[in-house]
């Protein structure tokens, strides 16, 4: 059997009604060399019975979890292709041809991460906006200190080169994974697409604070505290001066 390209990676929980755009986005791409796997956290719900309704689904698992990023590591272990692309329930690949596109972009060269840009859509699936922090024309583990550049869904690592995710972390893995991923690549190519439609939820998440409390424990371990207190230091005054410059026009 021959490898597949693309490892795509659906994490679940009670996701009946969001995942069915998830599903059909990869259903319809015109590439088909990659494997579909839903990682579920023994729903209550309908998600793994519509989950079977996709024959692009090759491997379903459901069974209790301890989060998120154990669900994903799950994901990994099970993975066999190339490339690993996690794809929330409720988000989509942007086009039918963005696997495709990706695949030519991978070309003889096989860079080791290859990212691109997201975009941000309602329920409905309309177009809000681009997300509001753009990829960089080059990306470093050290870029992760103005923040999560990148869209996790939009960070495609090579298998072989991904670890597992810190569980130490239970809500800013990815944002660990992403780094440390960075730190081992060798290649790293901006595609210049937009490869991922990000559902917007128009509610910040209970966790919110938690997350960005352990993004600054993330940073500090990498990037070293002093350089982490000025950097916020400044991210707060730019904030504030913006606000104000808001009020007067």
């Amino acid at each position: 059997m021959k490898t597949p390209l693309f490892s795509i990676i659906t994490i679940t929980f009670n996701a009946a009604s969001t995942v069915r755009p998830t599903l059909e986005s990869v259903a319809a791409q015109s590439c088909k060399e990659y494997e579909y796997l839903l990682i579920d956290g023994a729903s209550r719900d309908a998600t793994v019975e519509i989950a079977r309704q996709y024959p692009c689904v090759s491997h379903i698992v459901s069974e209790p979890d301890n989060g998120l990023y154990d669900a994903m590591n799950k994901g990994i272990a099970a993975a066999h292709g190339d490339y690993l692309i996690f794809l929330n329930a409720g988000d989509s690949l942007h086009e039918p041809d963005t696997l495709q596109k990706i695949a030519d972009f991978i070309g003889k060269n096989r860079p080791d991460i290859i990212y691109g840009e997201t975009a941000i859509v309602d329920s409905e699936r309309r177009f809000v906006s681009m997300r509001r922090l753009k990829a960089p024309e080059k990306l470093t583990w050290k870029s992760f200190r103005m923040g999560m550049l990148v869209c996790h869904q939009a960070f495609i690592v090579r298998r072989q080169l991904a670890p597992l995710y810190d569980l130490t972390y239970r809500f800013s893995a990815d944002f660990d994974w992403c780094i440390r991923c960075l730190k081992s690549a060798h290649t790293v190519a901006n595609t210049h697409l937009t490869l991922i439609d990000y559902l917007n939820e128009g509610v910040t998440t209970r966790n919110h604070k938690a997350s960005l409390k352990e993004r600054y424990r993330i940073m500090v371990k990498y990037y070293g505290r002093v350089p982490v207190v000025l950097l916020h230091l400044w991210f707060a005054v730019r904030y504030y001066t913006t606000r104000l410059l808001g009020r007067q026009v």
